[in-house]
């Protein structure tokens, strides 16, 4: 029987969220898609970042990278082409239209943007669905932004109506009962009928082989890609330490040098600092503590630990990390601090009370990368696949959330 194909694709501009997630996310349905449907999958994943090839892909899939762009005063620009903004997103769109015309997948999952930049994407979807059987999915990380600026974006994308014609279902990657962006007003409610809530993407992440970094118990900091993580990791380096512990601090790939370099001057006795780490849960799990920004990934990984967390949210751009962080807090699954109010004095404080404490997380809906790939058999072969509900009404929370208790770590 032939491949199952699939397309994830993420737009990318600042950090590796997008491709995390999505990597995760191809992982899973690749591990799972066969023994539900009896097909193997084959698949590509598309990104803006040329980053992303650095990270392992499953057997089977490939990448293709679009041309780069970032945000600036005005909105989106090319980040490295030295063309009109128009003609970047011409060139991606014909790209894209490339991919889902020549591959022609059977599944075709959007990473947050639903028709990506300047709608890129919307005509690809679109020749895609009229041209053949394909499934097409919306997945939103479980908080979009401040409900204001979460509805003027499904506005520009042309609202719920377009939403509505090009996609099949709407995967939320969260916990209603952390967060919920229906009730908030992130999600119109015009889309109800199509959304799954799938819990956290956090237990079942691939960990990469290899031994622990650090030789002795240890605090670990960490602030994502990095390009805007150098103040929580400054405050980090110069944190005093208990005896005999130390503090692995993971600056990110995107952290620029002279940032870094200003991070290595900080740096006490203790303390080692790298750009990257690619077994991040293993250390996360071996650690006394942790202190992160509130990147969805991280806190997913985090939150398929029992570690105490610390939250310290990007304070500019979108709201998302902040209202991540302080839905997490009000649940008791994490703390949250402003990065205005700590200091080197405060994180130290922070981490010697924290010193061999745990935290229970396992009330919380953590079995999404086992959700999904059930999901994803339902669209493909419906006749197969017994229903697992909708997570829109008290009951099948419920009987979900008996299920994430076993993918806790």
């Amino acid at each position: 029987m032939d491949r199952l194909r699939i397309v994830l694709y993420s737009h990318d501009s600042v950090g590796l969220g997008h491709v995390r997630r999505n990597l995760a996310l191809a992982h899973a349905l690749s591990n799972q898609l066969p023994v539900l449907t009896g097909r193997d999958v084959t698949g590509i994943l598309v990104s803006g970042t040329a980053l992303a090839p650095g990270f392992d892909v499953p057997a089977g899939w490939d990448w293709i990278i679009l041309p780069a762009v970032e945000k600036g005063p005005a909105g989106y620009q090319p980040r490295n082409l030295s063309v009109p903004m128009q003609d970047l997103v011409s060139l991606r769109a014909g790209l894209l239209d490339s991919v889902l015309g020549g591959f022609l997948p059977d599944l075709v999952v959007v990473d947050r943007h639903a028709t990506g930049i300047h709608r890129e994407l919307e005509s690809a979807l679109r020749r895609a669905r009229a041209a053949g059987s394909v499934r097409t999915v919306l997945g939103l990380r479980e908080i979009l932004d401040a409900p204001e600026a979460a509805i003027a974006e499904w506005e520009r994308v042309g609202g719920a109506p377009v939403v509505n014609d090009l996609f099949d279902a709407i995967w939320v990657y969260g916990d209603p009962a952390v967060h919920n962006p229906v009730a908030t007003g992130e999600i119109p409610p015009s889309v109800q009928q199509l959304i799954h809530f799938t819990g956290y993407l956090a237990a079942g992440r691939p960990a990469a082989p290899g031994n622990l970094t650090m030789p002795g118990p240890y605090f670990m900091t960490t602030v994502g890609g990095g390009s805007d993580g150098h103040a929580l990791a400054a405050l980090a380096a110069e944190a005093e330490l208990p005896e005999g512990v130390g503090h692995l601090i993971v600056a990110g790939p995107q952290m620029p040098a002279e940032q870094l370099a200003d991070l290595r001057r900080r740096a006490g006795a203790g303390v080692r600092i790298i750009e990257r780490l690619d077994g991040m849960v293993p250390h996360l799990r071996g650690a006394q503590a942790i202190v992160s920004m509130g990147g969805y990934n991280t806190v997913c990984e985090i939150m398929s630990t029992d570690v105490p967390a610390l939250i310290v949210p990007r304070i500019h751009s979108r709201s998302e990390q902040r209202i991540r962080a302080a839905s997490l807090a009000s649940a008791g699954y994490m703390e949250y601090r402003e990065i205005g109010t700590l200091t080197p004095g405060a994180l130290s404080r922070w981490l010697a009370r924290r010193l061999g404490t745990k935290v229970d997380r396992g009330r919380a809906l953590l079995n999404g990368l086992v959700r999904v790939p059930h999901l994803a058999a339902e669209l493909l072969q419906p006749e197969l696949i017994p229903a697992v509900g909708s997570v829109n009404s008290a009951s099948s929370v419920s009987s979900v959330r008996e299920g994430a208790a076993h993918a806790a770590v």
